[in-house]
């Protein structure tokens, strides 16, 4: 079911961003009157085809849905009658050739907008940034954090949830060496801690490893281990664990919470091991055997497809908050965090470039169709953050000045203003064929990073 959610929610993401992307692109050459032939979302054999309007521009919906095209008419790609030349694409000044291609990308952006508009009006759950205790030795106990510290903001930018405050702090970490925390303790006193990371790459913050590598341990909500769902054909069910069912004795621990019985599952993928539990006031003991899963960074875990018990009245409240807005302040807060990931994506895009930040961070369509499904299962909210964060990629992406991306024509484009007239067919064709050996290396260790995590 995870790869089918996968799948599914990777094809519907991509279909909507890449029709998104082309459709700013055939508005505004529709708009500015350069006739379109072609509008296609896809590449390959056609699925479905028609063609409307006056002037027949065929819609496609294409086999392979990672990317789609908009055909104008253009002399470079063939003949054009005499009486519809001055709707050729190659016929418009500079700056409407400039406009067409930049619409792709801002369509992207502007999606994103929205995307984070409906999300915050929806509202979107969080952890609350609250510290239960800190790893000997580690950045955040040299810091001060103590138990009860709950986050306010970072180098001065608010921060309501773990979620916001780990981004904030990684986006910190690009180019400050000590950080400000601002905390309410225990007490509700607000005090200043700096992190110092010096001794922390980037790379150990992004890859799945955040709060070991600060030395936090996240206050979360202390539910009893009690059985309260099993998931169907996973091993909970399989080896005789029933909803109701207080888990006492794991793997020769005791269990004094669902933590605890999480953390063991957790240390033993593959591995049987003894269970006791109680039943109807009655103690009896299983033989458990969890399926081994692969996390991100690569690293395996046990899972065994069983839930907590429903918590009582209140406790989730004094560890979760969701974050809400009314439309007119969505609209400003999702504009904001736009401005927020656009600007951390360029950021991080230049410190590979200077071989500071890994290329491992690089995902392709695997990693992404893993996060499309992991954000799909945890609701619309999730979901429509993973949309404006990948509609943020592809508008920067293809800014890129690369040739075949709209960045790369944008880079003709500059040099023919200053050149007086347009880049030689020589060069576009060798432009070309850099561009596509630039584009399938990239994709290619991007795929590289993907079956890498896959394969640990």
């Amino acid at each position: 079911m995870d790869v089918l959610y996968s799948i599914i929610a990777f094809v519907v993401a991509i279909g909507v961003l890449v029709t998104v992307h082309e459709f700013g692109h055939f508005w505004v050459a529709r708009r500015l009157g350069i006739k379109v032939l072609t509008f296609s979302v896809g590449f390959g054999r056609a699925l479905w085809s028609r063609r409307s309007g006056a002037d027949g521009t065929e819609y496609v919906v294409a086999m392979v849905p990672l990317g789609g095209y908009v055909k104008m008419l253009d002399e470079s790609e063939g003949e054009v009658a005499e009486h519809e030349r001055h709707r050729a694409f190659n016929r418009q000044p500079l700056s409407i050739r400039v406009a067409v291609v930049v619409a792709g990308p801002a369509f992207n952006f502007l999606f994103a907008i929205l995307a984070y508009w409906c999300m915050y009006m929806i509202g979107v759950d969080g952890l609350r940034p609250i510290v239960a205790g800190t790893a000997p030795g580690s950045v955040a106990e040299q810091a001060g954090f103590r138990a009860g510290d709950e986050m306010q903001s970072v180098q001065g930018a608010k921060v309501g949830t773990w979620q916001s405050a780990m981004q904030t702090i990684i986006a910190a970490s690009l180019d400050e060496r000590k950080i400000e925390v601002e905390v309410a303790d225990a007490s509700g006193r607000r005090r200043e801690r700096i992190m110092d990371f010096e001794a922390i790459a980037v790379d150990d913050l992004t890859r799945g490893r955040f709060f070991d590598r600060i030395g936090v341990v996240p206050a979360r909500p202390a539910l009893p281990a009690v059985i309260g769902r099993v998931e169907s054909g996973r091993p909970a069910q399989r080896d005789g664990l029933r909803p109701g069912d207080r888990v006492v004795r794991a793997a020769g621990e005791a269990v004094t919470g669902w933590s605890d019985w999480v953390r063991i599952v957790r240390e033993r993928p593959g591995e049987t091991f003894v269970v006791v539990i109680e039943r109807d006031g009655a103690r009896s003991d299983l033989r458990l055997t969890p399926d081994v899963e692969q996390a991100a960074d690569g690293s395996r875990f046990g899972r065994i497809g069983a839930g907590a018990r429903e918590p009582e009245e209140g406790l989730i409240e004094r560890f979760y908050v969701t974050e809400r807005h009314d439309p007119w302040s969505a609209l400003v807060r999702g504009i904001e965090k736009t401005g927020e990931i656009s600007w951390l994506t360029l950021r991080m895009i230049w410190k590979m470039l200077l071989l500071e930040v890994s290329f491992e961070n690089l995902s392709g369509p695997i990693g992404i169709a893993e996060y499309a499904g992991a954000s799909a299962q945890y609701g619309l909210s999730r979901f429509l953050e993973f949309l404006g964060i990948v509609s943020v990629s592809l508008g920067i992406l293809n800014l890129l000045p690369i040739p075949l991306l709209d960045g790369g024509h944008l880079l003709y484009y500059a040099v023919e203003s200053i050149r007086g007239r347009p880049v030689s067919e020589a060069s576009r064709f060798l432009g070309q064929r850099l561009g596509i050996a630039l584009l399938v290396g990239l994709m290619g260790l991007a795929l590289y990073n993907d079956l890498a995590r896959l394969l640990g």
